[in-house]
């Protein structure tokens, strides 16, 4: 791939459009941009509620995790597979993935659990487009930490991906500990999901 002054980009690969198209983006700070389905998406600030259930889910997986892996909030996972790149709330990542590979993103077939929190712009997505992203990618356990679900707020563990589609491992509501099998082998504490 060849670029000129930053503003003309030569390429055969739709991908490598597409990532260095996001590359270049300049959105306000801490906004999320990804790559769904094919298009570029900014996503706003999340709420402080988002980062109450984010930032303690975040604590107890670092102890429980090897200490060459890492958690890591808003790590770009590329999907290259299916022309997407996501930016979940938590990612747990091999450290040595970070080193080696590009400065901006890591493949999503390198985590071993990926975490997402919905808001109201991105819940739809969560639920459907990153659940077959994930799967399809292979990474082993996926968390849905869906506070809008329409039954009320609800925890949803998918695991085992096989021929692109997962297994739902576990589901309950906001109040009840999730256990994470291996990779992870943990079990996240109910308080991490408030009943109220």
């Amino acid at each position: 791939m060849d670029s000129f002054d930053g503003d003309c980009l030569l390429t055969d690969n739709e991908w490598e459009e597409l990532v260095w198209v996001w590359k270049q983006t300049d959105v306000p700070k801490g906004c999320k941009v990804e790559i769904v389905k094919g298009r570029i998406t900014v996503a706003p600030y999340s709420a402080v509620s988002h980062h109450r259930l984010v930032e303690p889910m975040a604590r107890h997986l670092i102890g429980a995790i090897p200490d060459s892996w890492g958690v890591y909030q808003r790590l770009a996972l590329a999907v290259s597979s299916r022309h997407e790149l996501y930016v979940p709330d938590l990612a747990v990542v091999p450290e040595e993935v970070l080193r080696r590979g590009d400065d901006c993103l890591a493949p999503a077939d390198a985590a071993e659990l990926v975490v997402e929190v919905t808001s109201a712009r991105t819940a739809e997505t969560d639920r459907t487009t990153k659940v077959a992203g994930y799967a399809d990618a292979g990474v082993p356990l996926y968390l849905l930490v869906d506070r809008l679900a329409p039954g009320g707020p609800t925890v949803v563990l998918y695991g085992e991906p096989k021929g692109g589609v997962y297994r739902v491992l576990h589901a309950c509501g906001f109040g009840a500990a999730v256990d994470l099998p291996r990779p992870i082998g943990f079990t996240l504490d109910a308080g991490l999901f408030p009943a109220k």
